[in-house]
């Protein structure tokens, strides 16, 4: 997947256009980025979900369990969206965790070209706020959030949080 600009960690303060400093240390064991795809069906927002949460037991990611429970509501959140919103154009949904030495990073990635926005509360609605709690989850832990489009024309939603967020000043 391309990083559209991303780069390996999440988005700065201030934008995108900051430069990256070139690595100086040697990744730790649990840096990485895995992807796996999944059909935008129901049944993969719990298999999306297993697999985060495997995947940062088995690389032994040092988060804390905050920061998983954020993650997994995350991810749960993200793959529902797709499921529901956008499997009429993207019958193939992506997810992507991505580790950095301080953070952690998790996205779903569709082909549908709208670009969701977080909804405001309206209590008499029993959906439409995932967003609005993926962004306020992110938030809540010293994280960042955003959706971007692809170069395929799709979008790719994405939420990076601190591994230790009770280190943040």
């Amino acid at each position: 997947m391309d990083d559209h600009g991303r780069g390996p960690a999440p988005r700065p303060e201030g934008g995108t256009d900051a430069p990256v400093e070139p690595r100086t240390r040697a990744p730790l064991p649990y840096e990485g980025v895995w992807r796996f795809t999944a059909p935008a069906v129901d049944a993969s927002v719990p298999q999306a979900r297993h697999a985060v949460r495997d995947l940062l037991l088995r690389q032994r990611v040092p988060v804390t369990d905050d920061v998983v429970q954020a993650l997994l509501l995350i991810v749960s959140e993200l793959v529902t969206n797709a499921v529901r919103h956008a499997a009429v154009l993207s019958p193939m949904l992506a997810v992507e965790v991505a580790v950095g030495a301080e953070w952690v990073r998790v996205s779903v990635e569709d082909n549908h070209p709208y670009r969701p926005t977080a909804l405001e509360t309206d209590h008499g609605r029993t959906g439409g706020r995932g967003l609005l709690l993926v962004r306020e989850i992110t938030r809540e832990v010293g994280g960042v959030c955003d959706v971007e489009h692809t170069a395929s024309g799709g979008k790719v939603i994405w939420a990076a949080l601190p591994l230790n967020p009770a280190l943040l000043p």
